[in-house]
């Protein structure tokens, strides 16, 4: 979140729990990036704010319910107060419960897969509408196209992360794999380490594909304890997920702390894939 939204993303999250009833004199940012996640003290609640409307908002408060009700791996809503998105000074704000992090906090790739092998069971069992994986690749193809959305982008960057996205979206969907509901972003960054064990947070980003397209978010050990995986589907969808966080990072709405410079590493790390490995895919 940009820092000029930081203090009024607080506030307005502070004003929503207390209003509740749940007392919220001091805030300690847990994770800043396009959404801002809050612990409010001493109410012991965690905020997620997020300043684009409610629509994401309401559909992750749905599915995180359902997939708790289910059994699944995932962080829980606040129960003290009705599991609602709440509008304030333009951000939307969601109320979840806070967990204290697990002594040790690393989570070992076996319990990481075993974890999402858990979510993903749960969403095979959820029937809820949701976008098939090529439309987040098509919204990173038009950033690419869009020399007014990028104009930092390089001639030759452009150029590699358009004809990488094109291959590899060919190259993923005419596998014909089996699709189903996903996470969409399963990095460390959306799994906590709790006492409860390994749990999943932010689903706003759910789409339908190949569970390979998950496995390629998470650390690259997690996909050894992961069964019945497609390992050239899996680097397919590696590359893939590499080409468009990176192209993300050059929109020029990009609000990410430190984007671009990691859009310049990616940059270099997906060229130096492809020049070890050979091209995305054969035209």
């Amino acid at each position: 979140m940009r820092v000029s939204e930081v203090r009024r993303a607080v506030a307005a999250a502070r004003s929503v729990a207390s209003a509740l009833g749940l007392p919220a004199d001091d805030a300690i940012v847990l994770h800043d990036s396009n959404k801002l996640a809050l612990r409010l003290l001493p109410g012991d609640v965690m905020a997620r704010v997020a300043p684009d409307g409610q629509q994401g908002a309401r559909f992750e408060i749905e599915l995180a319910g359902r997939l708790a009700a289910a059994g699944s791996p995932v962080a829980a809503l606040e129960p003290r107060v009705e599991p609602r998105v709440h509008e304030r000074d333009g951000f939307a704000i969601t109320l979840w419960t806070y967990y204290e992090p697990a002594t040790a906090q690393e989570i070992a790739p076996a319990g990481y897969a075993e974890a999402l092998r858990r979510l993903h069971a749960g969403m095979r069992a959820i029937d809820v509408p949701a976008p098939h994986f090529t439309d987040r690749v098509e919204q990173a193809q038009r950033l690419v196209a869009g020399h007014d959305r990028t104009p930092a982008l390089a001639d030759a960057d452009r150029k590699l992360l358009g004809d990488t996205l094109r291959d590899l979206r060919r190259a993923v969907t005419g596998r014909g794999a089996a699709e189903q509901l996903l996470h969409g972003e399963p990095h460390p960054g959306n799994l906590l380490a709790t006492e409860h064990g390994p749990l999943f947070i932010d689903f706003e980003t759910c789409c339908r594909g190949p569970v390979e397209f998950d496995l390629a978010h998470a650390p690259d050990e997690v996909a050894e304890h992961y069964p019945g995986l497609d390992r050239a589907l899996l680097r397919e969808c590696r590359l893939l997920m590499l080409a468009m966080v990176t192209t993300w990072r050059w929109d020029r709405d990009d609000d990410l702390p430190d984007g671009r410079r990691l859009g310049t590493e990616w940059l270099g790390r997906l060229r130096a894939t492809l020049d070890r490995d050979g091209p995305a895919a054969p035209d």
